[in-house]
């Protein structure tokens, strides 16, 4: 591995691969990156070279070795520390979160996202996002957000996290590959339910939220930070985010830029909210953050020390969303009920996980629910039809 654990890992949770046919990790590379390019080249009018670069990225990560970078790409040295001993192999073996983050950060080079031509940064995931802005789920979470005015603070308080918890479903990488999921209805069941543990961390300081998705989950996002500075539960949040397209529907500032001018143009609450938003932002209220390592392949027990030290000054680091889940506890195969601050304690401050469930690495759910989940006979760990809120405090 090219990094070294911090204590939390035992010798019998090896890392998730993507060698096992049928596995949820083999389907990724077999069955849902091939899906992925054909709607990408769909959607986006490339020319023979991309295309001819996509066909032959798809080859090499479903049958081939695994290459390096080109030597001279912009971020060649940091990819050649981050994926030390990976280049060469066979990509099934290899960790499938290195290698499923490799493989969309080749898709930036294949699609001419980093060359100097017409094609340098766009954003090949916008017309996929922006359908989503435009749909009826969007209008409808635009909507409903009237109905806030007449709950009490605590319905409220529940209401906005349960959307942000569910709007994880929003999962472009599912519904562009014809999965289930991508339907933000909070009708699913929770595996873990740490909710109470996390309210009382909202102590008016810094909170720091690590996005996942665009569209309608970073809309529940931006609607809970508003409720927080509102309140003064929080003092200053800063949303991280990726700073280039990432894992299909990942937001990115332009993401929520066009979420906000979304929310300023509507009426009723919705308005309202996205106003108050902009002027956090223009009064340092609200800061967004993009940094190199969000797009690392690698657990969040490699953090570089300047990420360190932010996530240790917060009163609490909420992240969302599955890849977050994956690197905040290692994508590895654990037994499902070791528990979760077991294995986010080198963690360096209050850390809270919203997820729905969308990949197997699974920790700190009780063993009579795993039982009763694992009798159904259903693939429950990656359907996005189970959700979980866990937090983590270091002792």
């Amino acid at each position: 591995m090219p990094h070294q654990a911090h204590g939390s890992t035992p010798p019998d949770a090896p890392p998730l691969t993507c060698d096992e046919p049928g596995s949820f990790a083999w389907n990724v590379f077999q069955v849902r990156h091939p899906v992925l390019i054909g709607r990408i080249l769909e959607a986006v009018p490339f020319g023979g070279a991309q295309r001819q670069a996509c066909a032959a990225l798809l080859e090499e990560s479903r049958h081939g070795t695994v290459a390096p970078l080109p030597a001279d790409a912009e971020d060649a040295a940091v990819w050649e520390r981050w994926g030390q001993g990976m280049y060469g192999r066979g990509w099934p073996e290899l960790p499938f979160l290195w290698a499923e983050s490799y493989f969309y950060r080749r898709l930036l080079d294949a699609t001419g996202h980093l060359a100097g031509g017409p094609w340098h940064g766009l954003d090949f995931f916008a017309p996929f996002k922006d359908a989503e802005l435009d749909g009826h789920g969007f209008a409808g979470d635009l909507a409903a957000l009237d109905d806030l005015a007449a709950l009490t603070q605590e319905e409220r308080e529940h209401r906005l996290l349960t959307a942000a918890v569910w709007g994880n479903q929003a999962d472009l990488g599912f519904t562009i590959a014809g999965e289930p999921g991508g339907a933000p209805e909070p009708s699913g069941t929770y595996v873990a339910d740490e909710s109470d543990r996390l309210w009382p961390l909202l102590d008016g300081g810094r909170v720091v939220v690590v996005a996942d998705n665009s569209a309608r989950e970073i809309l529940a996002d931006l609607v809970l930070i508003d409720h927080l500075l509102a309140t003064g539960r929080a003092g200053h949040v800063e949303l991280m985010l990726k700073p280039r397209p990432y894992f299909v529907s990942d937001a990115t500032p332009r993401d929520v830029l066009t979420c906000l001018r979304r929310m300023a143009h509507a009426p009723g609450a919705a308005g309202s909210i996205g106003h108050r938003l902009a002027e956090a932002l223009r009064t340092d209220r609200l800061t967004l953050s993009t940094h190199p390592f969000a797009c690392a392949p690698l657990p969040y027990d490699a953090l570089p020390g300047d990420l360190r030290e932010r996530f240790a000054a917060a009163a609490v680091t909420v992240m969302k969303g599955d890849l977050n889940y994956r690197r905040l506890v290692g994508d590895r195969q654990w037994a499902a009920t070791v528990p979760f601050a077991d294995v986010t304690a080198y963690f360096p401050g209050p850390v809270a996980a919203l997820r729905t469930l969308k990949s197997d690495t699974l920790t700190g759910v009780d063993a009579r629910t795993v039982a009763r989940l694992d009798a159904t006979g259903t693939p429950w760990r990656t359907t996005g039809t189970h959700a979980l809120i866990q937090v983590g405090i270091p002792g």
